[in-house]
């Protein structure tokens, strides 16, 4: 980890030029004197708090409101600005020269393009730490599912995934997704993992988020990654479990209504090698319409190869970080992930990989919003 952290530290480094350069320059503008005083403070800033930021994220625990929302977001945003003002700025160096030739004009660095990068890109982050992932939606998806029994038809499941409670996602946030997800009146409520963002601090303040959650069949929950980050699972799940959470591990359970029943089934975290596909849907009946919830999405092939009909997932977050308006073709986790964001069919089975409500890494979302979604399952024509 500690190696790690020095290479992002030397990757942030390296990212740091292009807004040196572009302080710099709008300081010379503004008839600053040293206006490389002004860029050799922004490198420093970038530089020199990263290290306490980057290590809060992988053992999260409580901070003062002012640091988070006067030190850590401010900085978080610049971050995330560097990276895609050098992005562009690179672009820009490079089609600068061929721009100035057939403009006739002396080939000079492009200084006020540089500047302007940094400008556009620090408005954009901001945007997406400080607004746009506080703002959650109400997303309806409908999955039809063949043999579904008629009983189940017009079934509504409030997902919830990826919440990564901890100092930059406050419980308060939680508490809000958790009286969203009530006001739907849902048959089922799941949350598929990831609650923690890491360490062991805000497990009581997740077990009150999650505990808080309503529906007619009560709340299920299926481990994730992070809920192993950086301490033991096992005390969350304890929690969960005492506020009347159901914490399905590598099992399954009968769902019934009108003497008709569908088996739902919920892995372990695959990351830390807990999970056990084979072992979760031993007691489902033969033929019976099956749910699965599995936090990595990877687990769709091996779960429609056994007929299960729909995977509930998580994981990806969409990326976090999309194109507007293009974020199923255009994010970040479509470059590591196959299923990354909605859904995904397969035979008979679907998938669907929630955005979800928190974030990891750098605080950001852009162009994906945290959503909380109602799936209804509905009973397909056979004809």
């Amino acid at each position: 980890m500690a190696r790690f952290l020095w290479v992002l530290l030397t990757f942030t480094a390296a990212s740091q030029v292009v807004p040196a350069l572009a302080v710099a320059e709008l300081a010379s503008r503004a008839h600053f004197r040293e206006p490389w005083i002004w860029g050799a403070a922004t490198f420093t800033y970038g530089v020199g708090l990263f290290l306490g930021r980057a290590r809060a994220r992988m053992s999260d625990s409580p901070k003062p409101w002012w640091l988070l929302h006067v030190v850590d977001e401010p900085y978080f945003a610049h971050w995330c600005a560097s990276l895609l003002a050098t992005v562009l700025s690179i672009f820009m160096i490079a089609a600068s020269p061929v721009v100035d030739v057939v403009r006739g004009a002396p080939i000079a660095f492009p200084w006020a393009g540089v500047a302007w990068t940094y400008l556009v890109a620090l408005v954009i982050s901001l945007y997406g730490v400080v607004y746009r992932r506080r703002r959650f939606r109400i997303e309806r998806v409908r999955i039809d599912v063949e043999h579904l029994p008629d009983a189940f038809d017009g079934y509504r499941i409030a997902h919830l995934s990826d919440l990564h409670i901890g100092a930059l996602t406050p419980k308060s946030w939680g508490m809000r997704w958790s009286r969203a997800a009530n006001r739907l009146d849902a048959d089922l409520a799941v949350v598929t993992g990831d609650m923690v963002t890491s360490g062991t601090a805000f497990h009581e303040d997740i077990a009150s988020v999650v505990g808080s959650l309503r529906a007619k069949d009560g709340v299920v929950v299926s481990m994730g990654n992070h809920d192993y980050f950086g301490g033991d699972g096992e005390p969350l799940i304890s929690l969960l479990r005492a506020a009347g959470v159901r914490v399905i591990r590598n099992a399954g359970e009968l769902l019934e209504r009108a003497g008709q029943n569908m088996y739902l089934a919920a892995i372990d975290d695959t990351w830390t090698r807990r999970d056990d596909l084979d072992a979760a849907l031993r007691e489902r009946p033969e033929g019976a319409a099956t749910l699965l919830l599995a936090h990595d999405p990877d687990e769709f092939h091996a779960a429609a190869k056994r007929g299960v009909d729909v995977v509930l997932s998580g994981h990806t977050h969409g990326g976090q970080i999309a194109f507007p308006f293009f974020a199923r073709e255009l994010n970040l986790s479509k470059l590591s992930h196959e299923h990354h964001l909605g859904i995904y069919r397969r035979g008979k089975s679907t998938l669907y990989v929630h955005p979800g409500l928190g974030t990891t890494g750098p605080p950001i979302r852009i162009g994906v919003a945290p959503a909380i979604v109602e799936i209804t399952l509905r009973r397909a024509s056979t004809r």
